[in-house]
């Protein structure tokens, strides 16, 4: 995703949060008053795409496709008996040492 993309997203999140009508042109200003700079077709398709679909709906479902596929994909990968759950792998996370000024050879009181 380009960061004339998420501009537009934000624009658009920000007009909808503040209850202004999503137009192409208020994007644009928001764009230019936060110096991010787009290709000019990105404000109209956000601005087409704000008018035809509920803005709610798409922050309050961004993730539910991505989930819904995942859960699809699941039980078709265990075949077509049972699916046994795969055990979780932990990851053994190895504790980063802080290095203190005596592994240095010099503490603040020498």
């Amino acid at each position: 995703m380009s960061s004339g993309e998420l501009g537009c997203i934000y624009a658009t999140l920000i007009l909808h949060d503040d209850g202004i009508a999503i137009t192409a042109e208020k994007i644009n200003t928001l764009l230019k008053a936060a110096n991010v700079t787009v290709e000019s077709y990105w404000p109209s398709l956000f601005a087409k795409l704000a008018q035809s679909k509920n803005v709610d709906d798409l922050v309050l479902n961004s993730g539910a496709a991505a989930g819904a596929a995942v859960a699809a994909a699941a039980p078709a990968a265990g075949g077509g008996g049972a699916a046994a759950a795969a055990p979780a792998v932990e990851e053994k996370k190895e504790e980063a040492k802080e290095e203190s000024d005596d592994d240095m050879g010099f503490s603040l009181f020498d």
